[in-house]
This record gives C-alpha cells, structure tokens and sequence, in this order.
C-alpha cells in the first residue's frame, strides 16, 4: 500500500492515500510553467461552494501550497510578500487525515495532530466541510518583533496577501475555492498546536468544482 502511495505521488495522482502514512509527507516538484496570463486568471477568479468529492491530485496540491508562500528564489523569500521579511504567515492543511503544517523550506507537509478537523474549519457553514481539504492562515505576530495593534494589523495584511496567492492560483488551476474567516478557532488553535502569538485569520476550502 505504501509503495503505490508513493508511486501516486510520483506521477501526480491522487493524494487521498498519501495523507495520514508518514509524520512527513514530501511534495513533488511544483509545477512552475502552468497557468495562464494574469488578466485571464483574474477574469477566472471567482468564490465557488460547492466541492466534488475527488481527493486533489498530488500536483494540485503541490502547486497550490507552493503559490500560496512557497520559497520562490535561492535567499529563501516567498511568492508572498511580508513586512520586513519576517515570514509571519504560517500555512496549515486540513483534511479528512489529520492537521498539517506547511514546510516552504523543504516543500513538505509535518503531520500535527491525526483526525478530521475539516468541520472544525467549516464551523457549521457544511459547504466548507465538503472540500477535501482546507488551507488555514494565521499570522505568528511575534515573528514581527511585537504583538501590539500595528504587529496584528501588519500580520492581517501580509495573511490576505497569502490568501490572495491561493485564490489566484486556484482560478489559474481550475479549483474552486473561497476565502472564509469563519472557523472554530478554539478546536483549531490545539489542533494545529499555535501559540499565544498566533492570530488564526483565513481559510480556503479547496477542491474540483462540482459538476
């Protein structure tokens, strides 16, 4: 089973068997010649509720975490931008599996807590628990040298920058995602294992549009 896993992983099938087998889960080579022009993403862009149950595939996955704030050049700076390159937004994924971290250094998922937590996320708005997966954003404001009005308030910036990444991307791949800020933040703050500085702000359901 593990090894067809891999073997999925390898040739960008589905990630569904992927999830829940390591502590760590590499993702494959982001994919950086897809998409289309700027202005015909953004005319693509669009909120969409409604998920088809198919897991995404494993370059889907890659590509989307990879845009969202994923190392883009050799000095270790992001897609996203961030104030004073603190690198605040940390990047988790949700899925019927368990709570991961997103490593944009090594390009891999840290398994943080097993379970599906994906209604924790939806937080009574069902629609949201139906996509495979969500991307959830919070902000370590620490990171900006404080946890005052203006470290919150950068730290919210630099999220929606992120969250715009994800959207952007989405419409460039053909998923369907929408950017929420409701979530059961009580259950995720132990599940994702955030400290006191962090301000849990974003999510993105994502999956393939519902035929």
């Amino acid at each position: 089973m593990k090894r067809l896993c891999v073997m999925a992983t390898m040739v960008g099938l589905s990630v569904g068997c992927v999830f829940g087998q390591k502590e760590e889960i590499r993702l494959v080579e982001p994919d950086k010649g897809r998409g289309e022009g700027v202005m015909k993403v953004l005319e693509k862009r669009k909120s969409e509720r409604a998920f088809a149950e198919k897991d995404l595939s494993a370059q889907d996955l890659s590509d989307v975490l990879w845009a969202a704030n994923g190392v883009n050049r050799p000095d270790g700076r992001r897609t996203a931008p961030s104030a004073i390159n603190a690198q605040e937004v940390d990047v988790f994924v949700i899925t019927r599996e368990g709570a991961y971290v997103y490593d944009a250094k090594e390009h891999l998922l840290r398994l943080l807590t097993a379970g599906d937590f994906r209604k924790a996320v939806a937080a009574g708005q069902d629609f949201a628990a139906d996509a495979p997966l969500s991307i959830v954003l919070a902000a370590d404001v620490s990171r900006l040298r404080g946890d005052d009005e203006r470290a919150k308030l950068i730290g919210a910036v630099d999220v929606g920058i992120v969250c715009q990444n994800i959207n952007i991307a989405c419409a460039a791949f053909g998923l369907a995602t929408v950017p929420r800020a409701t979530m059961d933040k009580e259950t995720l703050t132990r599940v994702l294992k955030l400290k006191e500085s962090h301000l849990l702000l974003m999510n993105n359901p994502v999956g393939y549009p519902k035929k």
